[in-house]
Order: C-alpha cells, then sequence, then structure tokens
C-alpha cells in the first residue's frame, strides 16, 4: 500500500522525457503535427578516464578542465529551433573512474527556487537507452497501451531514467539514493526526488522495483546528485532554513551533478549497464517555470531530437607505458647501485681478511 502511495504521488509529480505520467495520458501527451526530426551529427559526449578529480557536491570548479558539449535546448515534443530556450545552452560534461560515471549538467537561468513546489523549481532528467530496440522517441516506443504494457509484452524497449526536482533539494547536499528508499526495493528518493525510474514508453513509467503486476524488492536507487547555482554566495553549506538561497532573477548559471557505478547489481532489465571502451546512447531534459509559471510534464527541453552517444574509453596506454617504464628505471638504478655497494664491501673485506692473516717475514739465524 506504502509503495503504491509513493508511486502514485511520484506519477503525479514526474514526467519523462516525451509524455506524462499514464495519470495525466491524453492531456500531457499530444505532440503538434508529424514528428520531424534533424539530427546533429557532431553531438556526442565522451566520459574520460580522470579517476580521483571531482567531488560530487553540486560545483563546476573541479570540472574546469573536462571538455563538454554545448547542446541547444529545444522542446521535446516540437524541436524547433524557432522555440529553443531563452536562457541559453546545455553544456553536459562526463568522466569515470573505472568504478562510476560522472555527469555535470550546466544551463544558463536567471535564479528561481520556491521551496516545496518543483514545478516552480528548475528541474533535468537525464534517460538512457537499455532495451536495444527502446527509441529515443516515445520514450522506448513500446505500442502496448498502459494496461497492457509489462516486462514481457514490452521487452527490449526499456530505457533508464534518472530525474531530479529540486523543490526539497538543499544545494550542494546530496541525494538520490539512501537507505530508507532501497531498504524499500526501489528508485525513490523520499528526501530531495532524486529518483531512479524506468520506463517502456511516456504511459509506461515506474520507479525501479515497481511495476503494473507485482513489485521486485531487490531494486534500489543507484544515483547520487547535488545541485547549485553561480549567485550563491556561501560555499561552506547550506541548511533548509537558509531557503531560498539567493536573490530570485539574479542572472548566473544552474548545475547539476551526478553520479552512478558503471555497472550496478540490476537483474530486472531496468539500469544501463556502462562498459569501458564501448558507447551507450543517452539524452538530457531540462524543466524551467518561464515568466513565473509552473512547468507541466511534456513541457520540457532536451539536448537533441535522437539518442546521443556517449563514449565511455579506457585509460590512456600512453600513460600506463610512461609509469611502467619509470618504474623500470628505478628499480634498475637500485640494482645496480646495490651492486656497486656489495663490491666495495666485498673488496674492503678481502682487504681486511689478507692485512690480518698476513705472515711477516723474520729472518733466521743460524
Amino acid at each position: 500500500m506504502e509503495q503504491s502511495l509513493l508511486l502514485t504521488l511520484l506519477l503525479l509529480s514526474t514526467t519523462a522525457f516525451l509524455g506524462s505520467t499514464r495519470i495525466r495520458l491524453v492531456a500531457a501527451h499530444q505532440e503538434s503535427g508529424n514528428w520531424h526530426c534533424e539530427t546533429d551529427e557532431e553531438s556526442r559526449v565522451s566520459a574520460e578516464y580522470r579517476p580521483g578529480l571531482v567531488t560530487l557536491d553540486g560545483h563546476a570548479d573541479d570540472w574546469e578542465n573536462i571538455e563538454g558539449f554545448e547542446f541547444s535546448l529545444l522542446p521535446a515534443l516540437d524541436p524547433d529551433h524557432d522555440h529553443e530556450y531563452k536562457g541559453g545552452k546545455m553544456t553536459v560534461k562526463a568522466l569515470h573512474d573505472g568504478k562510476d560515471v560522472y555527469f555535470l549538467m550546466q544551463v544558463d537561468g536567471e535564479y528561481v527556487y520556491n521551496k516545496g513546489n518543483d514545478k516552480n523549481c528548475p528541474s533535468v532528467a537525464l534517460m538512457f537507452q537499455v532495451g536495444e530496440s527502446a527509441t529515443y522517441h516515445s520514450m522506448g516506443g513500446c505500442k502496448q497501451s498502459p494496461d497492457a504494457c509489462n516486462k514481457k509484452t514490452c521487452r527490449g524497449h526499456e530505457v533508464d531514467i534518472m530525474h531530479f526536482s529540486i523543490g526539497n533539494a538543499i544545494p550542494g547536499r546530496l541525494y538520490g539514493g539512501n537507505p530508507v528508499d532501497n531498504r524499500d526495493g526501489n528508485g525513490g528518493d523520499r528526501f530531495g526526488h532524486l529518483v531512479d525510474l524506468y520506463a517502456w514508453s511516456p504511459h509506461c513509467m515506474n520507479l525501479d522495483g515497481v511495476s503494473p503486476k507485482e513489485n521486485d524488492t531487490s531494486a534500489q536507487n543507484d544515483w547520487r546528485g547535488a545541485w547549485w547555482h553561480s549567485s550563491f554566495t556561501t560555499h561552506s553549506g547550506y541548511s533548509e532554513e537558509d531557503s531560498p538561497y539567493s536573490t530570485k532573477g539574479q542572472k548566473g548559471t544552474f548545475y547539476f551533478e551526478f553520479s552512478r557505478a558503471l555497472r550496478t547489481m540490476d537483474r530486472l532489465q531496468q539500469d544501463v549497464q556502462f562498459t569501458i571502451g564501448q558507447t551507450s546512447k543517452f539524452s538530457a531534459a531540462f524543466w524551467y517555470p518561464e515568466d513565473g509559471n509552473p512547468w507541466h510534464g511534456s513541457g520540457h527541453y532536451t539536448i537533441g531530437c535522437d539518442w546521443i552517444p556517449l563514449d565511455v574509453p579506457p585509460g590512456s596506454s600512453a600513460g600506463i607505458k610512461v609509469v611502467s617504464r619509470s618504474s623500470w628505471d628505478v628499480a634498475n638504478g637500485f640494482a645496480f647501485l646495490l651492486s656497486v655497494v656489495s663490491f666495495g664491501v666485498s673488496l674492503f673485506v678481502a682487504y681486511w681478511v689478507h692485512k690480518k692473516n698476513a705472515i711477516s717475514f723474520q729472518p733466521i739465524d743460524l
């Protein structure tokens, strides 16, 4: 009962990429005209191997030397450049440390925050292809109705979604997977609403571990994340009493920082699994309360109208060779020094023994 209530509340407040919740199916998912998509073949993000570089706190300072890709933000249901987000572009950066993958999403925008009201605050999401037949358009593209979609009828159309609504999230604090919600075996986050979901279509979306027929308590929220805005003047840390943290309307940049393990323990085909040396497919979305109006589920912007390649390259082989060669040189030098010292000690011992045992000549008188 508790999980059903949680899911209902989630679906009332959470939507993802090309549609809204199953509850507001008809009103939210109305595209204008025929779908038309012009992809940018140069769009690509590379999660380079850079261990020990970033701290997950919402700050972007430690990302300064990491290259990203700048995307125009286009309306999700009508990707027309004439209606792109007026505040600016979104830059997406990524890296990995061999264990976890990290993302930074930064987008310009006047500061706005309304505590407890997600739709009057900016919101972001990441979506990844899981099933081989999962399309970007229609969030996986399963054609089944809401009453018929399940892991059998929509097999191969799975997408993995991370959605962060910041209305109850303190800047710089960590949200996402936590012991309380993970104990319930789902992808929820009752504290900051950084949730882990999966979907087969806009009308068939659930928290990880929750399904139309039965729940699986082996699931959990594998994401962690934080947010920040460049207008903030306090860097030592905020608490809830400091809300709204800055002055409304200040120009600046929103930062959203996330991490997740490259591989998860998912056995339900609900999480994307990243492999070093291979390419995954993803997209990103942004909601913003423009002109003081709360955003609605399908009224968001995305970084493109199709999947964007995400490369996860291995560490530099050149760097490995340099380290190996350097270690070899040190070992050789130490061995040579030890040989010289040993040879010198041997000569000294030989001389000392020879001198001690030498018999001086004494003439004998007859």
